[in-house]
């Protein structure tokens, strides 16, 4: 009877496993999906480049004219001041819904339940025809007499409508953003501070608000962003904004196609600049986060 040496397992399993040729797997359709993916973009910017109805000449000539550098600058006042009296108002909204008071919460709700509701452009003609409703605005005692008083056609022209219905507007979605930040905060940091005697106040600035920046600024900056494209509405004004001018120019040369091109570039260009803007500021309030 003869004895055979038996080999350790773990030395069979390596012997086996050094055995094996690897494979790498293969995706034929993702291979494919990307050869017409690059055929089709390679035929836009054939396009582009040699389509004579771009025009790229008349976009040239027109991409940094005076009235369009004006109305681009029309086009970010409007932005800013929207954006500044939005998230301020809406800051006092978010909080009013979140207060104790019923009676706070209330308007609170129905404030961002109306302007939501309400198409912009509806908002935008209501405030321009303010006059109509309001000859004047008088400031006094509530229900009884006036010490002063304001023209109100001469106080709410174009611009000030715009802003005033671009930031009304603002407000009741940048409520919603500020309460959303402002409840993702755990709730124990605010009783750890109470316990520890800091101010209401204080506890929402140097607490509550810089934590929940993290959850609001990616929000925040896409309705900043939505507010920048959507001051195009305002055209219907004769604001002079960038897409405004743009068809005024069109509508005297001809040249819709290279203009609109004009007005996308900008809008592109601009949109950009503030995506970048963002990601700083993210980054600058996301210290100490993990990730």
């Amino acid at each position: 009877m003869s004895l055979t040496e038996r080999k350790p397992a773990g030395d069979t399993a390596k012997e086996d496993f050094g055995a094996l040729k690897v494979v790498p797997v293969r995706h034929p359709w993702r291979w494919a999906a990307v050869v017409a993916t690059a055929v089709l973009v390679a035929q836009f910017a054939h396009g582009l480049a040699t389509n004579p109805g771009w025009e790229w000449e008349v976009f040239a000539e027109f991409f940094t004219a005076d009235v369009i550098l004006k109305a681009v600058w029309i086009t970010l006042q409007l932005t800013f001041y929207g954006t500044a009296l939005g998230f301020a108002l809406g800051i006092v909204i978010a909080f009013m819904r979140l207060s104790a008071s019923p009676f706070l919460r209330a308007v609170a709700f129905g404030y961002i339940w109306a302007f939501r509701s309400i198409p912009l452009i509806v908002q935008l003609l209501f405030w321009f025809n303010l006059a109509y409703l309001y000859k004047e605005l008088r400031f006094g005692i509530p229900f009884g007499p006036g010490f002063f008083s304001f023209d109100t056609m001469g106080l709410v022209g174009a611009m000030s409508a715009a802003v005033l219905g671009l930031a009304l507007h603002q407000a009741a979605y940048a409520a919603e953003i500020v309460r959303a930040g402002v409840l993702s905060v755990d709730s124990g940091q605010l009783e750890a501070a109470a316990a520890l005697g800091i101010p209401r106040l204080r506890q929402i600035r140097r607490i509550v608000l810089p934590q929940a920046m993290r959850s609001i600024l990616p929000n925040a900056a896409n309705e900043i962003i939505s507010l920048f494209k959507g001051t195009s509405i305002v055209s219907v004004m004769a604001i002079g904004e960038l897409f405004y001018q743009v068809q005024v120019i069109y509508g005297r040369n001809g040249r819709v196609v290279p203009l609109l091109m004009v007005a996308t570039a900008w809008y592109v260009l601009l949109t950009s600049a503030l995506s970048v803007l963002q990601h700083y500021v993210e980054r600058h309030f996301s210290k100490g986060a993990s990730r």
